[in-house]
């Protein structure tokens, strides 16, 4: 007979670190300071009661390791660091979760499950004071670009690298880190959903399909400076006007694109004055899609739809890529398991994207088949103090969530 996690135990666990990680703004568990370290010691006192080897590696990422009767590996991973003013659950849900599976695979298994099982904390998974997202993970995968990375700079004027070897971490070393998914089989994530999709289905638990890949740009129009009371409607080369008219096409554009979404969450203007006509308007867009080409031709759209309004204007545009990545579909295999396990679990299962990143797309990017799990946010928000799920749906996740494991155990088992 198999045994059972101790869900409770987890919910306890997560409302513990809550209470001397958090104040009244929420979360403050931000990577590479003071109360992450705090978190980190924690997290190893709790691993210290099992048989497990705990060591940190070049890129600062957490493992604790299983060894079982092969040297293929499960690896179940998340991360325990915050934004600012954060929620009590995004990604140390994920961690602990993984700790209450080690527990039970210890107790079933006695020391010896069918294959290795790792947890790891990823480090900085947020990028919240570097601004840099999936650093640990990024590192591991062997994608981490060490020449922008070594000039992040924090508010407080402090490089990466120093912040790196304030906390023993040397930052040229950061990508030895990728010898740990040498023997990796399968990698698997639990996470708050961080949106409605699964609240507006009211179901508890759904299995994700992968990351959406991302287009991110600056869009600049450039008009002509001119007195804002002397000059006619009609003469006028407003950069802001044809910026303007990109907003309500990024929503077509989206429509169009059938499940993906774009989003301009940034406007400056120059001179920036109230007796001025625009003479330069700058526009940042976010364009997501779990499709590669359905993510191309969104760009398409969007930067064709820009020439025209520009020329509309007699104006002039010009594009800068900010970042891009491409979309990280996760192993059709897991994604079937994983939706087997949520069925088995609570009736009921739904498939879906991510649209936020997640370290499972970097393991994924690197090669190693992975899957995550959703569970519902109340509210649709994360990233946010009242961030929240029902605790009886915190239940379920970690009881789905170890039967994912269990099933991937013997999957990377029986393929030898």
């Amino acid at each position: 007979m198999r045994a059972l996690p101790d869900a409770q135990r987890t919910i306890a666990e997560l409302k513990e670190l809550r209470s001397f990680t958090a104040d009244e703004n929420g979360a403050q568990r931000v990577a590479f300071t003071r109360k992450w370290v705090e978190t980190r010691a924690w997290l190893r006192r709790k691993l210290d009661a099992l048989p497990v080897e705990i060591h940190t590696d070049a890129a600062g990422n957490l493992w604790a390791t299983l060894h079982g009767e092969s040297d293929k590996e499960l690896i179940i991973g998340g991360h325990m660091d915050s934004v600012p003013n954060g929620g009590w659950l995004d990604g140390c849900l994920n961690v602990l979760a993984g700790l209450e599976i080690l527990r039970r695979i210890h107790s079933q298994y006695a020391d010896k499950p069918p294959v290795t099982v790792r947890l790891v904390d990823w480090a900085d998974e947020e990028g919240a004071r570097f601004g840099k997202s999936l650093f640990g993970s990024s590192a591991c995968s062997g994608n981490l670009d060490l020449n922008e990375a070594r000039g992040l700079v924090d508010r407080d004027g402090i490089h990466l690298p120093e912040a790196l070897r304030e906390v023993g971490i040397d930052f040229e070393r950061v990508k030895e880190s990728g010898q740990e998914l040498k023997h990796a089989a399968a990698y698997l994530e639990l996470h708050i959903e961080q949106g409605p999709v699964l609240l507006d289905l009211d179901l508890p638990l759904g299995a994700v399909l992968g990351t959406f890949g991302v287009e991110r740009h600056a869009i600049t129009f450039h008009g002509q400076a001119a007195h804002s009371g002397s000059t006619p409607m009609n003469r006028r080369k407003d950069a802001f006007l044809a910026a303007a008219k990109m907003s309500p096409e990024i929503y077509r554009i989206a429509e169009r694109s059938h499940g993906g979404v774009c989003t301009i969450g940034s406007c400056t203007t120059k001179p920036g004055i109230v007796t001025s006509v625009v003479e330069e308007c700058r526009i940042t867009l976010d364009q997501r899609h779990l499709d590669g080409p359905a993510l191309a031709k969104m760009f398409q759209e969007a930067k064709s739809a820009s020439e025209t309004f520009a020329r509309e204007g007699n104006v002039q545009v010009s594009w800068e890529r900010l970042w891009q990545i491409d979309p990280r579909p996760f192993h059709d295999e897991l994604i079937a398991m994983c939706d087997e396990a949520i069925r088995e679990t609570c009736g009921k299962s739904h498939r879906l994207p991510s649209g936020p990143l997640h370290d499972a797309a970097e393991v994924a990017r690197a090669g190693v088949p992975a899957v995550m799990m959703f569970v519902q946010s109340l509210h649709g928000i994360s990233h946010n103090k009242i961030e929240d799920t029902r605790e009886e749906h915190l239940e379920l996740c970690v009881r789905a969530f170890d039967k994912l494991a269990e099933m991937t155990m013997r999957w990377i088992k029986a393929k030898g």
